[in-house]
This record gives C-alpha cells, sequence and structure tokens, in this order.
C-alpha cells in the first residue's frame, strides 16, 4: 500500500487531503499528524539534477575558456557543494521533503523526458515518505522557462525598455502555462532590485534603476505567473543590486532610509498588486548583517508591516554561505537555527542548514518548534493551494499537459517578437536610418561587422537555457530558432550585398580582425556595427551574474573597432546589443545611427533589422540612463543634488549622454495643453495632471509620456526628480490623445528622519515630458495640513486613462 492510499491513518489525516475544507482547516490536521522530524524535512530541498561540477565539454574562447576545460557552474560554489547530494533520492526524502529543485533546467531534456522525471521523483517522495506529501517543484523563468527547447524571450531589463506592463504581463502568463503544463509549480522570478551601479553584472536581470518602473514592470509579471497558477518569486530580497563597487555578493553600505525608498517599494508592490507568494532572500548584507539572518526585514518589513503570508526561500546555499561566507555562524547547523529563527521558511536548492539537526534541537529544548510550525505551516498552506494534499491528486496528473506543450509555440514566437521590437530604443537616427526611409536611397551594399553580429546568444541572458546550461553541450546548438542579426539584415533587404566580418571578439584583446573588417566598411555603402555583450555566469560572459564590470567601456577592444570603422569614411550605424549600458560619449560623433538593444531574445535579430531598414517603428525606452564616459559614478538618475552635475564642486560630471526614459522613432510628438486640477490640495488628498501628446510626424508611432514629481524642501534629501507615472501611447499621424494622471499625495511619500514613512506639506514641482531631461510641461502644487504618516495601505501607483482628443490635424 503506498502513501496516497493510506486513508485510515484517523479522521485527521482524511480532513487535510480534504479539498473542500479550507486550506487553513487542512494545514492544522496535517501538521497534528506530523513528527518534529517530518516537520523539518519539509524545510527542505533536493538538486537531484546538479552534476553541473564537471567540465565543459567545449571551451569558447568567448566565454573564457581555452585550451583546458572549465566548469559551467550556474549558482555559486556550485561545484563545491554538489557533493551534498551524497545519500540516495529514496533515503533523501524518506520523511518527505519541501522542494525538487530544477528538474527541467539542470540539462537538456525534451518537456516528455522532463515529466517523467518529475513524475519517478514525486512517485519516490509519496510512497518512500508516511504521509506522501507530494513536494513543490522549481524552475527559473527569469528569461521565460529556463529548460531546453522552451522561448527565450528579452532579458528583463529589455521589459522595462517596453514601458508596457500589460504585454510583460501576457508574456508571465504564457510563460506560468507551459511550467504548469510539465509540472513545475514555482518559479524563481523576478529580479525585482533597482539598478545603483551599471557596472554589476546582473544588471541585465533587473528591470532598470527608478523603483516606480520596476514595481509596474516587476508586478505586471507577477501577475502573469500567480494568475495561471504558479508562484512567483520575488527576489532578491533586499538590497543586492548595491553592493560596494557592484561586485557580486559584495557588501552593501546602504542605511535604511535609501532602502526603504529605493530598493524596498517594488517588492511591496509585487505582493500587494501582483499576488507574489514568496520571496526569496539576498546574499548580502546590508550595513553588516545578512539578510537570511535579519528579523528585521524578514519578519518585521515583510511579515508585520506589509502582511506577506507566503513563503521566504534562500537563495542557493545562502543558509551554509552565513558559516563559510559571511562569518557569522560557526556551521551550517548554526546558520540554519538564525535563518529560521529571523524568518527564513525553506532552504534551496539543497538541505544544509535546515537539517535533522533541528529536531534535534527541539527535542533537546534548544529551539522552540513553533519556529518549525511557523514556517511548516507557510509551506503546507502553498501545497494545499496548489492541490497537492487533495486526494486525487498523483504524480501523473501534475504533468498531464506535457504530452501537448510546445515549449516555443508560435505563439510564444510572436509574443516574443513583439516584447523585442517594443523594447529597442532608437537612441539617434542620425543621417543613416531608416535604411528604408522615404527619400532616401536604400544602401545597396552593406558591411555588417562586429562580435555581436552573428552570434544569437548575444540576444540572450545568462539564465537564457542556451547561454545557462547548453555550454555544457556545444553539439546541442540553441534549442530554439535565434537568426542572428546578419541573418535578419538579409532577410530585411534580399536586394542589397551584404558582407561580414566579425572584426574581434567580445571582450579579448585581440585587433587581428580589424584590417578586413575597415577593409569591408570602405568596399560598402554603409557599415552596420553589432557590439556589446555575450551573457554567462561567473565570469564566463561580460553580463550575467558574476560577470561585473571594471569600468563602462565597451568589453574588449568593440570600442576601437568603431574608431577603426569610422575612419574609413563610410557612414556606420552602431548598434549596442547589451545587458547593461555601456558609455557611449566617444562612439555618438562617429555613428550615422545610434540604437540600443537591451538583450532582446530569440527574435532580438528581426527587431533590430526590422528598425534599421524603418519596417519597425522604434518604440522603446531607456531604463537606465547611457553614460557619457566609463567613469563619473554615480550614473543612476535618482540623485540628491550633490548627485547630479555640481558644477565648481567636483571635476566628475555625471550628466549621462542619454537620460532614463529617452528613446526617439521615426516620427515626432508634441506635448501640450497641460493642467493641473488644483494648486493646493491636503496631505491625504488627490489631483489630476492632464496633457495632450500629438503625433506631428509621418508614420503612426509610440510615445511614453512620462510624470516626474519633486519635493522642493523636506526634511532629508530628496531627489531632484523621481517618476511618479507613466503611459504608453499609440498614435496615428496627426492623431492626439490625452493623457490623464490620478496623482494621490501617498506618491510623494518618503522615509523621514525618524525612518518613519511620511507625506509632508510643502511645494511639489509637477514635471511631464519624454524623458527625465526632456520635460517641456510644468507646474506646482502645494501639500497642506499636517505631516502624515502612512504605511503599506498607502497608494502604490498611480492610476492613468489615456483617452482620444476631439480632433485631428
Amino acid at each position: 500500500m503506498t502513501a496516497l492510499d493510506r486513508t485510515a491513518a484517523g479522521e485527521a489525516l482524511r480532513a487535510w487531503r480534504d479539498p473542500a475544507l479550507p486550506a487553513a482547516e487542512r494545514v492544522e490536521a496535517l501538521l497534528a499528524e506530523m513528527t518534529v522530524e517530518e516537520k523539518v524535512a519539509q524545510l527542505g530541498s533536493r538538486w537531484e539534477g546538479n552534476t553541473m561540477g564537471e567540465p565543459v565539454h567545449a571551451p569558447d574562447p568567448d566565454r573564457g575558456g581555452g585550451d583546458e576545460a572549465g566548469t559551467a557552474n550556474v549558482a555559486p560554489l556550485q561545484d563545491a557543494f554538489a557533493a551534498a547530494n551524497t545519500s540516495p533520492f529514496r533515503e533523501a526524502v524518506r520523511l518527505g521533503i519541501g522542494h525538487l529543485t530544477r528538474v527541467h533546467g539542470s540539462r537538456p531534456v525534451t518537456p516528455a523526458e522532463g515529466a517523467s522525471e518529475v513524475v519517478r521523483l514525486q512517485r519516490e517522495v509519496v510512497e518512500q515518505s508516511r504521509l506522501g506529501i507530494p513536494a513543490l517543484v522549481h524552475e527559473e523563468c527569469l528569461t521565460g522557462f529556463t529548460t531546453y527547447g522552451a522561448t527565450v524571450y528579452p532579458a528583463a531589463i529589455a521589459w522595462a525598455a517596453t514601458f508596457d506592463p500589460e504585454l510583460v504581463a501576457r508574456m508571465g502568463a504564457a510563460i506560468a502555462r507551459d511550467m504548469r503544463a510539465v509540472g513545475v509549480h514555482q518559479g524563481l522570478a523576478p529580479v525585482l532590485d533597482v539598478v545603483r551601479d551599471y557596472r554589476w553584472g546582473r544588471v541585465e536581470e533587473t528591470m532598470g534603476e527608478d523603483p516606480y518602473l520596476v514595481s509596474m514592470i516587476g508586478s505586471a509579471y507577477v501577475r502573469g505567473l500567480e494568475g495561471e497558477g504558479v508562484i512567483a518569486t520575488l527576489k532578491h530580497f533586499a538590497g543586492y543590486s548595491a553592493s560596494r563597487a557592484a561586485r557580486n555578493h559584495g557588501p552593501v553600505p546602504m542605511g535604511r532610509r535609501e532602502l526603504m525608498d529605493m530598493i524596498l517599494p517594488p517588492f511591496e508592490t509585487a505582493i500587494a498588486l501582483g499576488g507574489a507568494r514568496s520571496v526569496m532572500n539576498s546574499y548580502s548584507d546590508v550595513d553588516g548583517v545578512p539578510v537570511a539572518t535579519d528579523p528585521w526585514l524578514l519578519t518585521e518589513v515583510l511579515r508585520d508591516d506589509w502582511g506577506f503570508t507566503g513563503t521566504v526561500v534562500s537563495d542557493y546555499w545562502s543558509i551554509p554561505f552565513l558559516a563559510t561566507m559571511h562569518l557569522v555562524a560557526a556551521d551550517a547547523g548554526e546558520a540554519g537555527v538564525q535563518a529560521l529563527t529571523a524568518g527564513l521558511d525553506v532552504e534551496l536548492p539543497d538541505t544544509l542548514g535546515f537539517g535533522q539537526h533541528l529536531a534535534e534541537r527541539v527535542r533537546r529544548g534548544e529551539l522552540p518548534e513553533e519556529l518549525i510550525d511557523r514556517a511548516v505551516r507557510r509551506l503546507l498552506t502553498q501545497k494545499a493551494e496548489l492541490g497537492l494534499l487533495d486526494a486525487d491528486w498523483t504524480p501523473e496528473s501534475s504533468v498531464a499537459g506535457a504530452a501537448a506543450v510546445e515549449l516555443d509555440s508560435q505563439a510564444n514566437r510572436e509574443l516574443a517578437r513583439e516584447l523585442a521590437e517594443r523594447s529597442v530604443v532608437l537612441l539617434d537616427a542620425g543621417s543613416a536610418l531608416p535604411m528604408l526611409g522615404e527619400g532616401r536611397t536604400a544602401p545597396r551594399r552593406i558591411a555588417v561587422v562586429g562580435p555581436c553580429a552573428d552570434d544569437p546568444r548575444t540576444f540572450m541572458g545568462c539564465y537564457a537555457f542556451p547561454n545557462h546550461v547548453l555550454p555544457r553541450y556545444p553539439g546541442l546548438g540553441l534549442g530554439v530558432e535565434a537568426p542572428s542579426v546578419l541573418a535578419a539584415l538579409r532577410a530585411e533587404l534580399p536586394d542589397a550585398e551584404i558582407s561580414y566580418e566579425r572584426g574581434c571578439d567580445v571582450r579579448e584583446d585581440d585587433r587581428s580582425g580589424f584590417a578586413a573588417a575597415a577593409a569591408a566598411a570602405r568596399e560598402a555603402d554603409l557599415c552596420v556595427v553589432v557590439v556589446g555583450d555575450l551573457a554567462g555566469m561567473f565570469g564566463q560572459g561580460t553580463s550575467g551574474e558574476g560577470c561585473d564590470a571594471d569600468d563602462l567601456r565597451l568589453p574588449g577592444v568593440q570600442e576601437d573597432l568603431v574608431t577603426e570603422l569610422a575612419a574609413t569614411g563610410t557612414p556606420v550605424v552602431v548598434v549596442v546589443v547589451s545587458g547593461r549600458p555601456y558609455a557611449l560619449g566617444e562612439i555618438h560623433p562617429r555613428a550615422a545611427g545610434l540604437v540600443q538593444a537591451f538583450m532582446p531574445g530569440e527574435q532580438g535579430g528581426g527587431a533590430v533589422a526590422g528598425v534599421l531598414s524603418g519596417r519597425v517603428q522604434p518604440g522603446g525606452r531607456l531604463p537606465v540612463q547611457i553614460p557619457r564616459t566609463p567613469g563619473g559614478q554615480p550614473h543612476t538618475y535618482l540623485q540628491p543634488p550633490l548627485g547630479a552635475d555640481s558644477d565648481g564642486i567636483s571635476n566628475l560630471d555625471p550628466t549621462p549622454l542619454f537620460p532614463f526614459g529617452y528613446g526617439t522613432s521615426y516620427t515626432s510628438f508634441e506635448l501640450g495643453e497641460f493642467r493641473i486640477s488644483d494648486t493646493e490640495v491636503p496631505t491625504d488628498g488627490e489631483f489630476t495632471v492632464s496633457v495632450r501628446v500629438r503625433n506631428t510626424g509621418p508614420r503612426a508611432g509610440d510615445e511614453v509620456v512620462q510624470l516626474y514629481l519633486h519635493d522642493v524642501l523636506a526634511q532629508v534629501t530628496r531627489p531632484v526628480r523621481q517618476l511618479a507615472g507613466f503611459a504608453r501611447v499609440r498614435l496615428e499621424p496627426g492623431e492626439a490623445a490625452d493623457v490623464r494622471f490620478l496623482v494621490h499625495a501617498d506618491r510623494t511619500a518618503f522615509t523621514g528622519r525618524d525612518l518613519e514613512r511620511i507625506v509632508e506639506p510643502g511645494d511639489l514641482e509637477v514635471l511631464v515630458g519624454t524623458s527625465a531631461r526632456d520635460l517641456p510641461c510644468a507646474g506646482a502644487v502645494r501639500l497642506t495640513g499636517p505631516v502624515r504618516a502612512v504605511g503599506h495601505d498607502r497608494r502604490l501607483f498611480t492610476p492613468v486613462d489615456v483617452h482620444p482628443a476631439a480632433e485631428r490635424q
């Protein structure tokens, strides 16, 4: 008899398997049946497929390889921890288990093979343990479902460049449907870290440098996942992106005020508006306290202030890191006690700190069983909500959709194409773009040059399966169809004679290809050079986790290549395909056109080619600024007065080449008829801001209307300006629309001197425009009345509506 059939163990056991009862009642019934050891087992996980500490079979020089085989870790120190799986799986799950780690995402498997492995492992879990409680299955989904053959969507930095939350929500729903079909319950995404330093390797995984933009795009993705029944996991909570010198896992020298105002709002919003049911801790320490041991963050803020009821899961091995890297615990066991006490519920990806020593400590009276129950209750509630505790659940039923699922379906590809096209940012059309513009003679001979021109891997983030796992399996290619920029341009411009030279590698200091690239450019009417990043992990790329940058010069000798090409006299269009913004101050004056594409995914080649030709009307906007020089920090726009240009005080000018929110197109827009409903409102009131936007150019296109606020006088320093609302508006030539923002005084809240969030009376500058620098519409509002303390129930977003204007030009 299997555990699934054991219904005679008592009324309480039958109760927890009854889907007609409330989840809370079922969970309490199950807890009453469990031993302490069985409870502790639910707090752990198992990565059965963790064998990737083995050598890479075919090193690629572009990925840091050479004559010697390297490793391809996909988590920090993965090879060192792989030996933790010493016991046979059936023995490891004898008491049950909380999570199964990356069954589909650890090696190349088909949906059928992955589903079969899920069934095998779940069958072991339910048959080997007394109570037969199934495990949650989690996977990564930062650029789509991270598994072989699944659609590779643009990286998160490109989602933000769309300024289109609803499109991102549709993508999240599509990803969730594919995961659910093959038995996945939880996705480890999105990354809600707000960029504070562009040199950080994981900028590509973020949604930019503004907490409101990150909040809106991130909560939309969460809605997509959660709406299709997949648990979204917010990461990395919190402060991870603000490490000193942008070094991965570096200490975060940040006070609570900055943390509360710049870092925490996206997490709070994704819980309140997106319905996120899980949070993952940051590896970092903030002001000396590792997050995994911080009850202020994990319990007081997250639980007590925000009312979060889901699970907190550890980032991979962050619990033993408390002993081995932070040196705040004597060993993994002590680290587990600290993390559990602080409010961490489930250890991923394997069980080291949350092992059976916790049960022994409870038996000895050293650890309150209530702490175990607290964590287990949260996890079991999710298992009940997902149907894993139902009497009719079977391992086979959990993968019922696997036979029919197509992980890179036409619908997925169309969605990926739409996201890619909307994310490409035209920085400057210059003299050469669009290639097929009205009155323009199409170039007959085009030289396509650059290390990113014929390598579609450069379109993909470090957590995309082709860059994440497939370097270990070079014979399998990419697993998806992903035309390069070169291939897409040949399809886009069939009548053009297109030559190709690579010129140089992404990061190697080898100029041997410069001469051939320059010769190709001299023989052409137009040169398109495609430069940027190739994502990898832990030093195996120029962008991605553990691939931090010394400065913001293009990697390797790519800037020198552009200089060489420009010297030929042939017009040079520069396309930057990257995961972070690079300093383009030296390149921009030499470019006959300048385009920024933030890792646009498998459909990126067609999106870039379409923008270059003019078939695609560019509408992406910058979620991060483009620096002028490689140094001159800080580059992010959210700075108090002393962080902005301070002429006469410092010789370093942080003024960007292109500001936050910027992007242009092949048409033109005009903003006018600006109105503010009230000049004075109470500190608990609201006002409307309206503006008319008109397409004054020859083509249909999208404009992103942006609302910024500036607190003129406050008790602490405030940003010079800060995004408070936005709307992406599509208009035909001559068409106009009225955009109206409803601004509640809560949207001006900030953390005061006593670390309480307040709305303060005083003057507000209200600015509307098309970037943080281009703000033609300005007015003022005075907030009146007393200082008002606000909490989690405050307004977290600015509603906006768009209506066609009555007349057409």
